[in-house]
């Protein structure tokens, strides 16, 4: 199968804003090299190749320090492009896998000493086959006490019937990409306002404020419409918020996003040297190196 979304930017720009020490782009990934590690045959997509070197040459060009390598749907439950990346980090790297309902324990403990510290649970139907909730809270319950999280990518729009489920896991709970809210509505209406809520009520409940490039209806480079909502999260919830690249931005098909132009929406959404430190430091280190 040929790759059917676009490359990631063949020469992102050194952004003007200056992350912090010790700062973690927390949300990107791995692909292949498909010779050496095969996509699975059931995936919905098929992506460029993008290796660890690739990706930490990026992160040193972004000025970062470190990366959350997450899982992505097109390796299926075969972990190992991660698991390499991971190896190959010098620590600098931690992981979120996807895994078999039927992993053993010892499986799990070997992917926690190898860095890995979440489990990705996917709801968008597009993306990927339906899995039985009671199958993914059996996951939740044998990754919780190794002080795992879960991380769930849905639709907006689907929160409501996924309210109860995501409330009744028994482990830190991280959203991808604000819970892709709508954002040609504004910051305080409804659907919104149930995600917030969904922050307020549940301190175990965190949100990743990435992926303008996939929610923006304004576009590139300045992605003006998505900088309220995530900067919303980022002052209302500073200790429970993640950032990162998404490189290299799996599945896009309209534009591919300078990660440098990324990386200069940081200040928009966090503007204060605090609440920077906070996103890009102190809350990923919590929860991926502590």
């Amino acid at each position: 199968m040929d790759k059917d979304w676009l490359c990631f930017h063949p020469a992102p720009s050194k952004p003007r804003f200056i992350p912090p020490p010790g700062a973690v782009d927390a949300h990107c990934h791995v692909f292949g090299p498909g010779a050496v590690f095969p996509y699975a045959p059931q995936r919905k997509y098929t992506p460029c190749d993008a290796s660890r070197e690739q990706l930490f040459a990026l992160r040193d060009l972004l000025g970062f320090e470190r990366n959350v390598i997450v899982q992505a749907t097109c390796h299926g439950n075969d972990n190992r492009a991660l698991l390499d990346a991971i190896a190959h980090s010098n620590g600098r790297a931690r992981g979120v896998a996807s895994v078999d309902p039927a992993v053993s324990d010892a499986e799990l403990r070997a992917l926690h000493d190898a860095g890995v510290r979440g489990v990705r649970f996917n709801f968008l139907k597009r993306l990927t086959d339906f899995t039985p909730r009671e199958v993914l809270m059996n996951i939740a319950e044998r990754i919780a006490p190794l002080g795992w999280h879960v991380v769930v990518y849905f639709e907006a729009q689907d929160l409501p019937e996924l309210w109860d489920f995501f409330t009744s896991l028994p482990t830190t709970v991280v959203v991808d990409h604000m819970g892709r809210p709508d954002v040609g509505q504004r910051v305080d209406a409804p659907q919104f306002e149930r995600f917030v809520q969904l922050l307020r009520e549940h301190s175990n409940v965190w949100s990743k404020v990435s992926c303008p490039e996939r929610l923006s209806l304004s576009g590139p480079p300045t992605y003006d419409d998505v900088v309220p909502f995530a900067r919303r999260l980022v002052e209302e919830f500073p200790d429970r918020v993640l950032w990162g690249t998404d490189w290299p931005h799996p599945n896009l098909k309209t534009h591919m996003p300078d990660d440098g132009t990324l990386v200069d929406m940081i200040p928009r959404i966090a503007p204060t040297e605090e609440l920077q430190r906070k996103l890009l430091v102190d809350n990923p280190l919590r929860l991926y190196w502590a």
